[in-house]
């Protein structure tokens, strides 16, 4: 049967599915919603009795900025924050760093201390609001500088909901902000399960990421595949560590991205809680039915926005969440239409809001569970992305283990194959891209004025550094930092002396640097 032009990520679109396109154990695949292998969605009412969360990632300036933006978007509705940070906060280095200059402030929000911190969430009720941070090598130091700012407001850390991403095996694979060599790194992630478990029981301890692989140019199936592995990379850290399987395995969460191609999209979704609940159960002997669910944020594709005819990404950013919600989605991000050019303004973000907000108040599609279960067309490319993900993650750990594969660049090599192949669709025309390479106007856009960073944000922002480092004890500070060295160099949790460091006024640099004095830094490979 000729298959659609409109194929992506070797994914070929059927003209037509029928009945002997569905696997014949459908019943069994499909099971019912909120129950193994949870094809179907992690809760028996999904959005029927309770729409996703609608997040913004927002995050730029200076803390007093962000602060700003984000009471803007809980008033505008929306339910969950999701914070950007800088990018020498992301590597672990203070404003006045030589290495974070030109950059303060640029991508995200600069966080050098807790003085910081309480400006962030200055006036936000912690206790109320779920918050997200996007922060992998440096993920345990934001969370304790947030722990200890509701903590000095009197806010019982158990109340705490939010999650961190913490994924830092995708940093080595994609994306490249880490900071510590990977045996200290997973060292660091399994100490903030544990840690969580016992002081944060409601924070999910990790996002494990695919949105960045997939953005960095993987195929629906290698980001599944890519993923689920570090996933189960991680679940081996914990459980080498001592930890019980029940006791951090609810406490994980994924991240993917929704692109324009919404069957395929769907299908990725809905083979991925299958995929993952058969590896909790019958590769780790999880019993806890928390345990097995999925549960994930989405974020529709940057990667597709385009700056040409930027009003475009309107319509792209309404089909990826359209995808996502198909898909069953727990939690969401909207991409606003400007961020192909520059950080998105007030009124694009508030728009990219309103997307979810119409889709979940205007249109019928929160009154049923999984719409698409038993379409020919959808199970079968459920079926497909499945089979193609296994072979994958088998793939992957032919090497030996994630690290392993890593270290050889498997996986950096099969994506950076992966987006070379879409580049080469997309300059000859087969792959159409609209206002890029069909529809293109010739020179009658109306021109857009990004939002601007002030240049001037990095010297306040060091200024202030210098303010908050004249206020600290030093001595109390130099032991602080020495017991952080000891707990690194020993088996001890190294998350409560670097709570003690940050609470005596260290900052994210100092702490970071007193880690990587006992781990080192990492410097990849000849393979990368």
């Amino acid at each position: 049967m000729q298959s659609s032009p409109q194929g992506r990520d070797g994914i070929e679109i059927q003209a037509v599915y029928g009945p002997d396109d569905a696997a014949p154990d459908l019943p069994e695949r499909l099971g019912e919603p909120g129950s193994f292998p949870y094809t179907r969605g992690v809760h028996p009412s999904m959005y029927t009795s309770k729409p996703w969360t609608m997040r913004q990632y927002a995050g730029f300036a200076t803390a007093a900025e962000s602060n700003r933006r984000y009471r803007d978007l809980l008033e505008a509705g929306t339910t969950g924050l999701s914070v950007a940070f800088d990018l020498p906060t992301q590597m672990g280095y203070d404003s006045d760093a030589p290495e974070a200059a030109g950059e303060v402030g640029k991508v995200g929000v600069a966080v050098d201390s807790i003085a910081d911190m309480r400006v962030l969430f200055g006036g936000i009720p912690l206790d109320e609001v779920s918050t997200s941070m996007t922060i992998n090598a440096p993920a345990a130091v934001l969370l304790l500088l947030y722990q200890l700012v509701a903590e000095e407001r009197g806010i019982d850390p158990a109340r705490l909901r939010g999650t961190i991403q913490n994924d830092i095996l995708k940093e080595y694979i994609a994306r490249g902000t880490y900071i510590f060599p990977p045996a200290p790194s997973l060292r660091l992630v399994s100490d903030t399960f544990a840690y969580c478990a016992a002081e944060l029981p409601q924070w999910n301890t990790i996002s494990i990421s695919g949105y960045h692989m997939a953005e960095a140019g993987a195929t629906a199936a290698q980001e599944l595949a890519f993923t689920l592995a570090d996933g189960i990379e991680y679940v081996n850290c914990a459980l080498a560590a001592g930890l019980d399987v029940d006791a951090i395995a609810p406490r994980l969460s994924f991240f993917f991205v929704a692109r324009s191609t919404i069957l395929s999209e769907v299908a990725k979704f809905r083979a991925a809680r299958r995929l993952w609940a058969h590896i909790m159960r019958d590769r780790f002997g999880a019993k806890d039915p928390r345990s097995l669910k999925l549960r994930f944020h989405t974020q529709t594709a940057g990667v597709e926005l385009t700056a040409q005819q930027p009003e475009v990404n309107l319509a792209r950013v309404t089909v990826q969440a359209l995808a996502a919600v198909l898909g069953g989605t727990q939690s969401l991000h909207t991409n606003a239409y400007d961020e192909a050019i520059a950080l998105p303004t007030d009124a694009s973000a508030r728009l990219a809001l309103r997307t979810q907000q119409v889709i979940a108040n205007e249109t019928d599609l929160c009154a049923t569970v999984d719409p698409f279960a038993g379409s020919f067309a959808v199970e079968a490319l459920t079926d497909e992305i499945e089979a193609e993900a296994l072979r994958l993650i088998d793939a992957v750990f032919a090497h030996g283990s994630v690290v392993a594969a890593i270290e050889e660049g498997f996986q950096k090599s099969e994506i950076e194959r992966s987006a070379y192949e879409t580049a080469k669709r997309i300059d000859s025309g087969e792959q159409t891209v609209v206002g890029v390479n069909a529809y293109v106007l010739n020179g009658d856009e109306v021109p857009y004025k990004p939002l601007k960073v002030d240049p001037a944000i990095e010297a306040s922002q060091v200024a202030r550094l210098v303010t908050h480092r004249a206020s600290r004890d030093e001595t109390v500070l130099a032991d602080a930092l020495d017991r952080v060295k000891r707990a690194a160099t020993g088996t001890d949790n190294v998350l409560y002396p670097l709570k003690a460091a940050l609470a005596a006024g260290a900052t994210v640099g100092e702490v970071c640097t007193a880690l990587a004095a006992e781990w080192g830094r990492y410097v990849p490979t000849d393979n990368w």
